[in-house]
């Protein structure tokens, strides 16, 4: 714990540069050890403006302290460059992060065929559906998807993975106890619980622009390689791309139409050499020889990917702003079971009223696997944890389901990861 203090004390120092904490480190050898250089030590081992020398001279310990704090209570994970646990593909950049705060155990990201989807945040409907397909497709073949989880194609990759039924590595360009864009809070819940999320910025830092241009070294870092999908000419994910090429990452573009803007940058990629790829196996099968035994293309039932143009599929989370539509609702119907509706519904939807509704006809359109989830969401405010434990599937699969069930307005989800179900049984 000694140690760790200084660790929080210099990654804490916004002020630097992430390259430059790095250069620091690497003179000094531990941040202990730069904690305690002396001024003309530190002009001499690292060229520091003025202002950067009098962060590093700055010797209180305060934030640090209540950084570790919370980090205790609110569950935090925290990895420094030297842990053992670090990946060491992000060691080997030029600028890795020296600590990194996590949100669940991140994967062993050196046993895993990583892969970072990325791309704009304006996406259009077929960058949306891409997204979601190719990053649904890696998940099926035994990849692992990174994003960055913001609007756009990164929320719809995660989306994709986690509706495969897999994993999904977040990486945050705010701190890791805060949410951006905020109403994005449901996604980052469920990625966080069927994988991870991590952060280079620690809890209760302040959202500044500078960190997500410097958090796409880190997708790229944690990552074999990149799939970009729409990039117009101006664009994060293009600084991803060129990040990913410097680090000796593939570099992997789905095609957009050739007069489409949003496609400009991403279009030119593959102009440059990028790999044209429209699939989840043809990106994985490059590494496949590094992966034999965990990388494979299924047969075509099990890889198919849902019809994301669907309208069960296509409103998947709907970043989270269609669920917020279902606080305005209140409860109707009689008898064996009753579903939740809108209370603003037009007068001709009153026409078909469906005063007793028969719980076996409400619950005929549901998969199997749903309906054991709806089974054991048995109790009002059912935990997660305890709907996972009861149902056996893991935790991917449960919240993929549980999301499907809530866009059909089977189940409502509440604060603390609890869910209730919409239906009354007599």
């Amino acid at each position: 714990m000694s140690a760790l203090k200084y660790w929080v004390w210099l990654s804490a120092l916004t002020g630097l540069t992430p390259r430059k904490r790095f250069e620091l480190l690497d003179a000094f050898g531990d941040p202990e050890k730069t904690y305690f250089a002396d001024e003309r030590l530190l002009r001499d081992s690292v060229k520091l403006s003025a202002a950067e020398l009098a962060l590093v001279m700055n010797k209180s310990l305060e934030r640090a302290q209540q950084i570790i704090h919370k980090c205790h209570e609110e569950n935090i994970g925290l990895l420094s460059f030297q842990d053992v646990l670090y990946p060491q593909r992000l060691k080997n950049i030029y600028d890795p992060p020296i600590v990194l705060y996590l949100k669940r155990r991140l994967p062993a990201m050196d046993e895993k065929a990583a892969v970072g989807v990325v791309g704009t945040r304006k996406a259009t409907p077929y960058g949306i559906k891409m997204a979601r397909k190719l990053a649904f497709e890696i998940t099926k073949c035994g990849g692992l998807v990174v994003t960055g989880l913001a609007e756009g194609i990164d929320s719809a990759a995660a989306e994709g993975a986690l509706r495969a039924g897999g994993a999904c590595v977040g990486v945050l360009g705010c701190a890791i106890d805060d949410i951006f864009p905020k109403w994005n809070d449901l996604l980052y819940g469920d990625v966080e619980l069927a994988g991870a999320l991590v952060s280079e910025y620690p809890p209760g830092d302040a959202i500044n622009k500078k960190n997500f241009p410097e958090r796409n070294r880190i997708i790229s870092g944690l990552s074999l390689g990149v799939a970009v999908i729409e990039a117009p000419q101006r664009s994060g994910a293009l600084i991803t791309a060129s990040l990913a090429l410097e680090q000796g990452r593939e570099l992997f573009v789905v095609p957009g139409n050739a007069d489409a803007p949003n496609c400009f940058g991403s279009n030119e990629l593959i102009r440059e050499g990028a790999l044209l790829v429209t699939k989840g196996w043809e990106l994985l099968s490059e590494f496949a020889p590094q992966f034999p035994g965990s990388l494979s293309q299924p047969d075509a039932k099990k890889i198919a990917t849902p019809d994301f143009e669907d309208p069960d599929n296509a409103s998947f989370y709907e970043n989270n702003r269609k669920l917020e539509e279902r606080k305005n609702t209140t409860e109707s119907g009689k008898g064996f079971a009753k579903l939740r509706v809108r209370t603003d519904r037009k007068g001709i939807d009153n026409d078909k009223k469906r005063e007793y509704i028969d719980l076996r006809e409400q619950l005929s359109g549901l998969s199997e696997r749903q309906l054991k989830i709806v089974s054991a969401v048995d109790e009002k405010s059912k935990h997660i944890d305890d709907i996972i434990e009861a149902t056996g599937f893991s935790a991917a699969e449960v919240l993929s389901e549980l999301t499907i069930l809530q866009i059909k307005g089977f189940v409502t989800q509440e604060n603390g990861k609890r869910f209730t179900l919409n239906i009354t049984k007599r």
